[in-house]
């Protein structure tokens, strides 16, 4: 059957692109197991992985420079190298379809790390009704409402799209508000007293109408933002990468799957609900509610959900058994495949089982079968 095959690459706790050769490895090894799409990190901590002039006007460098730590883990910087158009020729050279993963979304850096955005940019950021700018989840954010903020992450996909021949782009879960406890910066509180009659928001940061209010505001830059993706490149293909729904509602305000009932202009092709889990009964569980939050919109498009299959992280391993019934339940309801975190999962565990369980190569259904 046709159904996606992906995995995400990372800088990060691996070394699946730590040199051009790693790259052109990992590529032929994972098209080699049997996987079709690769969701490629390009916007980290900060810093493009690739050169851009949208950058260099904002912090006044084209990427990350040489000195500066990918993590916080780091030892020490690692050479920039245009890491989007190395690994967009290497997925091409091996037939995987290409998404530029803009990983970081409005979040500006690590709650240890003070970047330039971080040090040039501080109107730009949310903060809590303290005003600390660190976010409970351990970050930095830029606030989604902050028009500079908001046009220079447009920008710089914007800008990814014209130079790079990429199949799709994707956002994840921190293209969402920074944290149902943020929201109390100047620019803000400036902008709801402009719509309440002057009022401050509420000190409460669940206070219902409070969250409504952000929640609105932040579905209307995505339908924003995607209308302006696929206006630049028509046919481009818009993924999001959500937390699992309504654990995103709850804690960053987000109800992506309204997303799906906007106009076609508007509306996002795809979505990876992150349905991280260390069983199989925990997997299904959550899968099958993601999928009753889709059909409850009245918008369901089977072929547009994509399981996002957790492999390694916090926690033990998936073994192979849970990672298989997994990717069978979503089989079996007919919806538009699978993305297993992470890359270093596939190419180490699990890459002879999942080689075999396969059985080669299928093109995936959102994409020509042969590569552009």
């Amino acid at each position: 059957m046709a159904e996606v095959r992906a995995t995400w690459l990372t800088t990060t706790a691996n070394r699946a692109l730590a040199t051009p050769a790693d790259t052109e490895a990992t590529m032929a090894a994972l098209a080699d197991i049997g996987l079709n799409t690769v969701y490629v990190e390009c916007w980290k901590n900060g810093y493009t992985q690739y050169p851009s002039d949208v950058l260099a006007r904002t912090i006044g460098h084209r990427q990350r420079p040489g000195s500066a730590l990918q993590d916080p883990s780091d030892k020490a910087g690692a050479p920039a190298r245009d890491l989007l158009g190395e690994t967009l020729a290497a997925a091409r050279r091996h037939g995987l379809h290409h998404v530029a993963w803009f990983e970081y979304g409005f979040m500006a850096a690590h709650g240890a790390t003070h970047n330039h955005l971080r040090r040039l940019k501080p109107h730009w950021l949310s903060r809590d009704i303290r005003g600390g700018e660190v976010a409970p989840n351990g970050f930095v954010w830029m606030n989604p409402l902050h028009p500079e903020a908001r046009a220079f992450l447009l920008d710089l996909t914007l800008e990814a799209i014209g130079r790079y021949g990429f199949d799709g782009v994707q956002f994840d879960d921190r293209i969402v508000w920074p944290y149902v406890t943020m929201g109390y910066d100047d620019h803000t509180r400036s902008v709801y007293a402009a719509e309440h009659g002057g009022r401050q928001p509420p000190e409460n940061a669940r206070d219902p109408a409070w969250m409504r209010w952000r929640a609105d505001k932040l579905n209307a830059l995505a339908a924003e933002f995607c209308a302006a993706l696929r206006a630049a490149r028509p046919g481009l293909m818009v993924s999001l990468s959500p937390a699992v729904y309504p654990w995103s509602w709850e804690h960053y305000l987000l109800e992506w799957p309204q997303w799906a009932r906007w106009p076609e202009t508007r509306r996002w092709h795809e979505f990876v609900p992150q349905a991280y889990r260390t069983s199989y009964a925990a997997f299904e569980s959550t899968w099958l509610e993601q999928t009753e939050a889709l059909r409850a919109t009245g918008a369901y498009r089977p072929q547009e959900l994509v399981a996002g299959i957790r492999l390694e992280g916090e926690g033990p391993e998936s073994d192979w058994d849970q990672l298989r019934r997994s990717i069978e339940l979503v089989r079996r309801l007919g919806q538009g495949g699978h993305s297993l975190w992470f890359s270093k999962g596939v190419l180490g565990t699990h890459a002879a089982a999942l080689k075999a369980f396969y059985g080669g190569r299928v093109a995936s259904p959102r994409f020509p079968a042969t590569p552009r």
